[in-house]
């Protein structure tokens, strides 16, 4: 959630495309609200050729697809808005990218699109190490860390009653729990 809380904060966003893929990033996971509390969802990836993010491939010889639609059922299922987004959602899923960086970005754009978020996206053409005149977040948004600033405000969420607020999950926790509302939130 923390990527769309910048972005809507943000003139444009600038994401990255030449860097090494990083491993325990965000770049091929999420954290959602189980009822068993916070669980990861990993996308597998092959490693040959190229480290590139946008070289990535994504792995579809294990059972990742079908495990990430069941996790996500069992947890947004009950939730208000899962009904209204996840076919739209799960379109995208269906179409097995062949790249992470191409899955990461179509989702990203189609999730803007749900909120209502028009900040211009653009993909970079070459890796800068060191940016100038741009606010770099490559390293800041990791699932290691909090992100710097604010907290997240608190949220209807499904499990909230069971286990409390859990901060920054995916954006897709935010989406099938507040719908329309979503955007202020961010």
């Amino acid at each position: 959630m923390a990527w769309f809380t910048a972005a809507t904060r943000a003139d444009a966003a600038l994401v990255e495309a030449c860097e090494t893929f990083q491993k325990q990033s965000y770049r091929n996971r999420c954290n959602i609200y189980s009822p068993d509390g916070v669980q990861s969802l990993l996308v597998p990836v092959l490693h040959s050729g190229s480290r590139l993010i946008r070289d990535i491939r994504i792995d579809y010889s294990k059972n990742w697809l079908h495990l990430h639609r069941r996790a996500i059922l069992t947890a947004y299922g009950p939730s208000p808005f899962y009904q209204y987004y996840w076919d739209d959602l799960d379109a995208i899923l269906e179409k097995k990218h062949e790249f992470l960086f191409d899955l990461n970005m179509e989702l990203s754009a189609r999730i803007m699109e749900m909120l209502h978020l028009r900040t211009p996206v653009s993909i970079t053409a070459d890796y800068d190490p060191a940016p100038a005149e741009v606010t770099d977040l490559r390293s800041a948004i990791n699932p290691k860390r909090e992100p710097a600033g604010s907290p997240f405000k608190e949220y209807y969420q499904v499990f909230n009653s069971r286990r409390g607020f859990i901060p920054n999950l995916s954006i897709i926790d935010l989406l099938f729990c507040e719908g329309p509302e979503a955007y202020s939130y961010l």
